[in-house]
């Protein structure tokens, strides 16, 4: 018997997303531009998100004046752009924490600090990212595209929802609050203080908030589009990244290889550039095409500037901008279990890790949960109810597939006349 997850399920309460990153340089802000402008061309309410700093970049790329805002300001009819602020991200979640906490710092004798005067700490960008995300998705979008940072930064930003869930879920777990009629009892017979109501419930807004987020990021309408430059630098980061969009079971709608030269030039430079990339299309077709299809974008030449360009580049690329909600997607395989007590007297969880290989794969059974790790990516994983009774007793990568073999525990499995 094979237990498989429904990937096919409709998402409810999210819009379309495409999430667009690659190696850095590539060009990953215009080809995002570009599916965005073709989205509200198809009539669908678009929102263009920007993960990069303030600057000219983005709104550059679209022909407007100056940055791109941080509130969502309409570029042409059916587009809407935005960016994300770490900085104000910081300022606001620095003073509410604060006022929260304005009775202890009094306490202390501490003196309280002024929003001028705070900067944002490193990571500040991936919660502003996470929070955008969160508004984002609540809102009257159609379509939603995401102008991600550099690649391995864009895979950690993607994982960070589940990672944060399971460890407030460990420091502060839910049924803990739910005894809290019993905590001043607990307090005299332990003799310390128990955790203050408060830190319950902010941890329960936090995880609220990570899921949306989360939902968001595994939705069935949400794919992720690859940008980059053909190249051998290129290649190996699309290479090791592979891993981790396994890993993280995200899915590939299109790789798209940008600033492509032309053949059959004059000049020398020019055709051996082109000769190039033409090679590393070809290889790249023959390692991920039958995953990833491929769209490349032709050099055009100049920076691309406004949307008539964008325009260009989206039909030279096939870059059919994304339907609300309805287009067909990549088949996303799920990780299934299969029963094979009857044959083999074992339940074997298939985990598909397309491009891994043996090397850089490893595994930790952990209590009620499995430590992956495939390159220099890792991920942690509740085990589900049945194989929680086993152990396991083996592990094999086989045609992009980890198999992990799990022996039912006589002790713990129900027996069967």
């Amino acid at each position: 018997m094979t237990e498989r997850a429904d990937s096919t399920a409709p998402a409810t309460g999210v819009p379309r997303t495409v999430l667009v990153t690659g190696p850095g340089g590539a060009g990953r802000s215009t080809v995002a531009a570009a599916t965005a402008l073709a989205a509200a061309r198809r009539g669908s309410r678009t929102l263009l998100l920007s993960a990069d700093p303030a600057g000219p970049g983005l709104g550059a790329v679209l022909g407007t004046e100056g940055a791109v805002a941080v509130e969502p300001a309409e570029v042409t009819p059916g587009l809407w752009a935005a960016r994300v602020d770490p900085a104000d991200y910081f300022r606001t979640e620095f003073l509410a924490l604060q006022d929260r906490a304005a009775t202890a710092l009094d306490m202390l004798g501490a003196r309280r600090l002024d929003g001028e005067e705070l900067t944002e700490l490193p990571g500040s960008e991936q919660f502003a990212l996470l929070q955008a995300l969160r508004r984002a998705a609540a809102g009257d979008w159609d379509v939603l595209v995401v102008d991600l940072p550099p690649l391995r930064d864009a895979l950690s930003v993607l994982a960070l929802p589940e990672r944060l869930r399971r460890l407030l879920g460990r420091l502060l777990p839910a049924e803990r609050q739910a005894a809290r009629a019993l905590r001043p009892m607990m307090a005299q017979l332990a003799g310390v203080p128990m955790p203050a109501g408060w830190l319950y419930g902010a941890a329960a807004r936090r995880d609220e908030e990570l899921a949306a987020v989360q939902a968001l990021i595994e939705a069935p309408t949400t794919t992720v589009r690859l940008v980059a430059e053909p190249g051998p630098a290129a290649g190996d980061a699309l290479r090791v990244a592979r891993g981790g969009i396994g890993l993280y079971g995200l899915r590939v709608d299109a790789l798209v290889p940008n600033k492509v030269l032309p053949t059959g030039s004059s000049d020398a430079w020019a055709a051996t550039l082109a000769a190039q990339q033409q090679k590393c299309l070809d290889e790249w077709g023959e390692e991920y095409g039958s995953a990833w299809p491929l769209r490349a974008v032709r050099h055009l030449g100049r920076d691309p500037r406004g949307l008539d360009d964008l325009a260009d580049l989206a039909g030279l690329a096939g870059l059919a901008g994304p339907g609300p909600g309805g287009d067909p997607e990549p088949y996303r395989d799920p990780w299934w279990v299969e029963d094979r007590r009857e044959e083999d007297g074992l339940l074997v969880w298939s985990l598909p890790l397309p491009g891994a290989v043996k090397a850089d794969v490893a595994l930790v059974r952990r209590g009620d949960e499995l430590l992956l790790t495939v390159g220099p990516f890792h991920r942690i994983v509740p085990l589900a109810a049945a194989l929680r009774r086993c152990t396991v007793s083996g592990a094999a990568l086989t045609d992009g597939v980890l198999k992990v073999r799990f022996t039912p525990d006589p002790g713990l499995w129900p027996r069967t006349p």
